[in-house]
C-alpha cells in the first residue's frame, strides 16, 4: 500500500484524509481558469453573438405579375396652338394576386383617373425624361390611392410602367 508521500498530488489518502497542500492549489487554479474562460466566453457571446436583432421572417417572394391596362390611353392636349395627341400603354406591377384582382375589378376607375392625369399634361411637361418620370410617379400614386380605398395595401402596387409612349 502507498504511503501519503507516495500518493499523487490531488488524490485523497485512505480514510478520506485531504491530499497534500499542492493538490488544493492546483484545484483552485483549475477552477479559477474555468471561471475566467467561461466568463470570457460569456462576455464574447454577449458582445458579438447576443446583440443580433432577430430578423423578421420573410415570406417567400412571389414572382411579379404585370397587368396591362388595355386599350392604350389616348388623350389630346394643346401645344403651341396645335392640338397634339398622346398615346400611352400602361402596365402595373404587383406580386400579390389579391392586388391584381383589385386592379382588374377597378379598371374603369383606374382608367378614368389616369385619363384625367394624362389629359392634363402639356407638351413641354412630357417631352423630357424628367417630365415623363414625374408623370409615371403621379399615375402610380393614383393607382395606389384607388387600391387603398378599395381595401388593399397600396404599397403592394410596386410599380407602374409606360410600355409605350407616343406623342404626335
Amino acid at each position: 500500500m502507498a504511503t501519503e508521500n507516495e500518493q499523487l498530488e490531488g488524490e485523497e489518502v485512505e480514510g478520506g484524509a485531504p491530499a497534500p497542500a499542492g493538490g488544493k492549489k492546483k484545484l483552485i487554479l483549475v477552477l479559477a481558469a474555468t471561471l475566467v474562460l467561461g466568463g470570457g466566453g460569456l462576455g464574447a457571446f454577449m458582445a458579438f453573438g447576443g446583440k443580433h436583432e432577430e430578423k423578421p421572417k420573410t415570406a417567400e417572394v412571389l414572382p411579379p405579375h404585370y397587368i396591362t391596362l388595355d386599350p392604350p390611353f389616348v388623350v389630346n392636349f394643346e401645344a403651341e396652338s396645335m392640338v397634339r395627341f398622346l398615346q400611352v400603354t400602361v402596365g402595373v406591377m404587383t406580386r400579390e394576386p389579391t392586388i391584381e384582382v383589385l386592379v382588374k375589378e377597378n379598371d374603369p376607375r383606374v382608367r378614368n383617373d389616369l385619363l384625367m392625369i394624362l389629359g392634363g399634361q402639356t407638351y413641354a411637361s412630357v417631352s423630357t425624361t424628367e417630365g415623363k418620370e414625374a408623370l409615371r410617379q403621379r399615375c402610380l400614386d393614383s393607382v395606389r390611392t384607388i387600391i387603398g380605398e378599395m381595401g388593399g395595401d397600396p404599397q403592394k402596387v410596386e410599380a407602374l410602367y409606360f410600355t409605350s409612349f407616343v406623342m404626335q
